[in-house]
Formats: structure tokens, C-alpha cells, sequence
């Protein structure tokens, strides 16, 4: 007796126009949602040169969805109401950041709303299919300004020792200080556009995306994408070596115009061709060797089989339901009168005053680069002197706002950019003219000469020392208080040959007790 099997061919849905219409519709409604925060990231894509691969980033993630095509087209999907509680947290994010005027929160919030639709789309199942690609979408999104200002310093310092160390190599007499290349004939400055940070994020991006093609171990792909880092750093180096070297014997063009653009374009193709010849030594460890094609693969969804029965997916109530939401929450919001923090009223800098209990000040300008770079509103800077004592350098940078990313500058990132070395730094209370005042006390040197620091922020009615407290109440000031104004105050006096600190100390603080009662016109509480 013979037995015969029944079996049921696979399953292949297809999405319905009335799906297809919930779907864009709920898209459409997030990206009015969340409209201020990805105008801001678009336009942070156009004005700074580190993010302009942005534009690539969600046409690269809906490529890599894409090719999930012939698995999720298996699935029946399970959509479920836990995307509410998801797109809850986005809004709540959303909130934070108009409230606080920082729009950093509102795109994060974006990005976890993305998730929200997967869930009520493609359910668990399906997230988990697209989850990595989803979370690629996070490139797309600018670090704050301040965070990209400290990573530029340090990236420079890296390079600029690196570059130096390639110059000497070459037997060329080359001196450098902080980020300023001294090669006797002529000096070179590492700013900002040289730090490297113009091929760590793209190349971090490729390098995060190579990994997701890289069939190999974990660790291979963890290495590949830590890689990015020091390779950045080590090819900057290079090329500033390289200019270095050509600027020795051709002259300052080579470190201007198109040849200077080309180098970095050609320092960026090495950078991808190592990246490719490290998949590829990668490939070989191991106890299975195989080539970079055998394990490289970007594949295209394989075409569905006609034989295969074709059933249209119902209507997901979960994504309805978090459509609604959204399409009331944008409506809502859009009617709602935009926010403006406050500032507060003050007097210019350009009316502090040169006379000081004694104190006799001489003013000066910053250079309009940095200026541009630290994007402060109003600031101070003069050398103060007194009969028979050393100067002191008082200096005061203003915010109106500060949530935008745009805050105060930490003095412990750019001073060794100056050539200064730090060799002590530690929070102190010191003497002031309204009794104590808590700032961060540092000692600086370059070669014999030696410098006593004290800074600290004022941020509304706080006196703070800690960076990351400044920024906690830049935010909850912002929500609270409609404010995020503030500064950064800065002293300095040099530290004579056979002078004992304790005495710079005393002059700084009496310096400090002369011109304090006169801040808060300045700087608002």
C-alpha cells in the first residue's frame, strides 16, 4: 500500500495597495512629525564637510531592506501594539527636544520611530530581518558641535605628532608646536579641515557597511570596523607628511588649491583600498581559508517562484493605529507656535571696562577662524596689568544659546593645541570677591615657560566646573527655564623662573576679586 504525501506549496505574500497607502501615510505623517530636527540634519549635511556622505546614507539603508526582499516576502508578519509604546518614547523624545531646543533629541527620536513602524508593519520577525539595516540610519544623524570641536583637537594633535615623526624620518629638521608644523623656511597649521574627521565618519560608515557584506566571524568584522579609527589617523598623518615634504622643497602651493583637494581625495581612495586588503588578509585566518570572493557577497533578493501560491497580507490594526497617532500628533504640533528661548538682556563686552580696582587692561581680537569655529556670540579678551605684578589674561566667551550644539569650549581640549602641555589640572575653591568660587585650577607648560589657569562656566545663576553638568542644564534649563545661555570664563598668568605657584595663585585671585562683581551684567544670572 502506497502512502501519499500531501504537501502544501510555500506561501509567498504581497503587500495590497490599501497596505501600501497605510504606509505612506504614516511615513509621510513622521517626516511632518519630526520635520525641525531633519531640516536641521539636511542642513548640517550641506554646511559641514565631515557629514556630506549623509545624502547616501538612507538610499544605501533602503538598498539594504531591499535585499531582504525574498525573506520577508516568506513572512506572514506579526505587527504588534508594542510599536505604540515604541513611538510613545519617540514622541517623548520629540517633546524633549522642542522643549529644550536641541535638536539632536528630536533626530534620535526619529530614528526610534523608524523601529515603531517596523514593529507595526513586519512585526518582530521582520524587525529582526531589518534591524541592522534600520540601525545604519544612525550615520545619517551629526554629533553635537562641541563633540565634533574636541574630537577635530585631538585628531590634530594625533596627526600632527604622526606627520612630524614621517617629516624627521625623512631627515628634514621640522619643530612642531601644539598643531603648528614649524619647518624653519615657513609654518604649517593642522586645522580643522585636516584633523582627519572628513575621512574617519565616511570611512567609518563604509567600513560599518563592508562589515554587513563580510560573511566571516564576528571578531573579523568588529576588527574591520575598529579599524577605521586608527587607519584614519595613520593615513592623515601621511598626508600631512606628505605636505610637509612637498611644501620643504616646491613651495607653500602645495598645500593649497586643487592640488591640496586632490591629495585628500587620493588619501581617501588608499584608505578604501586598505580597507578592501584587510577583508581580504582577514578572509585567510582561520582554519578554513577562503578568498574575498567567497566571502564578500552583495547579493540581490532572489526572484519569487511562480509556482508558488500568492496570498495578499490583511491590513495590520497596529499600524493603523500608530498611522493615527502620528498624523494627529504632526497635526497637533503643527498648529502649536514654534518655540524661542529666551535671552535675556546684557550688556556687550565691547563696554567692559579696561580699569579694574588698580587693574589696567589692554584689548585684543581673536582671529576671525576661530572665532567662526567656537561660534560665540559676544566675548572678552584683554591682558590685565597692575604696577610691579606679572599680567593676567582675562577672557570670556558668550553664548545667547546654547541648544543647538554650539556651547562653551573646554579649555583641557584646545590648550595642548597651543603646544601647552597640562601637567596638573584638578577642581579647586579659591578666594574671589564674593567670597569663594569653585574653578577647575591648571598648570600648563611649554618648554621653561610655565602658566597658572583658572576656568570655569557660568550657566545662568550656576557656577559649574564639570563639562557634562554644563550640559545637563543647558538641557534641563531649556525645558524649565526657556534658557540655555551661559560662558565660559578663563584666566591666565604666567608662572616667573624662580616664582612659587602659591603666588600666582594670590594674583590671579586678587585679579578675580576685582572684576567678578561686574560679570553678571555681562553674563546674566
Amino acid at each position: 500500500m502506497s502512502v501519499v504525501l500531501d504537501r502544501q506549496p510555500p506561501v509567498v505574500w504581497k503587500e495590497s495597495i490599501s497596505l501600501w497607502l497605510l504606509f505612506i501615510a504614516a511615513a509621510c505623517g513622521l517626516v511632518a512629525l519630526f520635520y525641525p530636527g531633519l531640516t536641521a540634519m539636511v542642513q548640517t549635511w550641506d554646511q559641514v564637510e565631515e557629514y556630506s556622505y549623509g545624502y547616501l546614507i538612507p538610499v544605501v539603508v533602503t538598498f539594504l531592506i531591499w535585499q531582504k526582499a525574498d525573506r520577508t516576502r516568506l513572512l506572514k508578519y506579526d505587527p504588534t501594539w508594542w510599536s505604540i509604546a515604541l513611538l510613545v518614547a519617540a514622541i517623548a523624545l520629540l517633546l524633549a527636544g522642542r522643549l529644550s531646543a536641541i535638536r539632536l533629541l528630536i533626530q534620535y527620536g526619529f530614528i526610534v520611530s523608524l523601529f515603531a513602524v517596523a514593529l507595526a508593519y513586519v512585526g518582530w520577525q521582520g524587525t529582526k530581518l531589518i534591524s541592522l539595516p534600520l540601525a545604519f540610519t544612525l550615520f545619517m544623524i551629526p554629533l553635537p558641535p562641541f563633540v565634533l570641536r574636541e574630537l577635530s583637537e585631538i585628531l590634530q594633535l594625533w596627526s600632527s605628532r604622526l606627520g612630524v615623526a614621517f617629516i624627521q624620518a625623512c631627515d628634514i629638521s621640522v619643530y612642531l608646536e601644539g598643531n603648528v608644523i614649524d619647518l624653519g623656511s615657513m609654518k604649517l597649521q593642522v586645522i580643522d579641515a585636516c584633523s582627519g574627521l572628513r575621512y574617519l565618519f565616511p570611512l567609518l560608515a563604509l567600513g560599518s557597511f563592508a562589515a554587513y557584506f563580510f560573511r566571516a566571524a564576528a571578531w573579523k568584522r568588529l576588527v574591520l570596523v575598529a579599524s577605521t579609527v586608527p587607519l584614519t589617523v595613520l593615513i592623515n598623518s601621511f598626508r600631512i607628511g606628505i605636505i610637509g615634504l612637498t611644501v620643504e622643497y616646491w613651495g607653500r602651493s602645495m598645500a593649497e588649491g586643487v592640488l591640496h583637494d586632490f591629495e585628500g581625495w587620493l588619501m581617501f581612495m588608499v584608505c578604501i583600498a586598505l580597507l578592501i586588503a584587510e577583508m581580504a588578509i582577514l578572509s585567510r585566518i582561520g582554519p578554513r581559508p577562503e578568498s574575498l570572493r567567497e566571502v564578500f557577497a552583495l547579493e540581490l533578493p532572489a526572484r519569487r517562484n511562480p509556482d508558488v501560491s500568492v496570498q495578499t497580507r490583511p491590513i495590520s490594526r497596529p499600524l493603523v493605529g500608530l498611522a493615527l497617532i502620528i498624523l494627529i500628533a504632526a497635526a497637533t504640533l503643527q498648529a502649536l507656535p514654534a518655540r524661542q528661548l529666551l535671552v535675556p538682556s546684557r550688556e556687550s563686552f565691547t563696554t567692559f571696562p579696561l580699569s579694574l580696582d588698580g587693574w589696567h587692561g589692554r584689548p585684543s581680537r581673536l582671529d576671525p577662524d576661530i572665532v567662526s569655529a567656537l561660534s560665540v556670540d559676544d566675548y572678552f579678551l584683554a591682558d590685565y596689568t597692575q604696577t610691579g605684578r606679572e599680567l593676567v589674561n582675562f577672557y570670556v566667551a558668550y553664548y545667547a544659546s546654547q541648544s543647538g550644539g554650539e556651547s562653551t569650549h573646554s579649555p583641557r581640549t584646545c590648550m595642548p593645541g597651543g603646544g601647552w602641555a597640562i601637567t596638573e589640572i584638578a577642581p579647586a575653591v579659591v578666594a574671589s570677591g564674593q567670597g569663594s568660587l569653585s574653578v577647575n585650577r591648571v598648570i600648563i607648560q611649554k618648554g621653561e615657560q610655565r602658566q597658572l589657569v583658572y576656568y570655569w562656566f557660568k550657566q545662568r545663576d550656576r557656577l559649574l566646573t564639570n563639562e557634562f553638568a554644563v550640559k545637563w542644564y543647558i538641557f534641563r534649563d531649556g525645558i524649565s527655564r526657556d534658557r540655555s545661555d551661559g560662558a565660559l570664563l578663563r584666566l591666565i598668568t604666567p608662572i616667573g623662573t624662580n616664582e612659587a605657584v602659591e603666588r600666582a595663585d594670590e594674583r590671579l585671585q586678587q585679579f578675580l576679586a576685582a572684576f567678578e562683581p561686574r560679570v553678571a551684567e555681562f553674563v546674566p544670572d
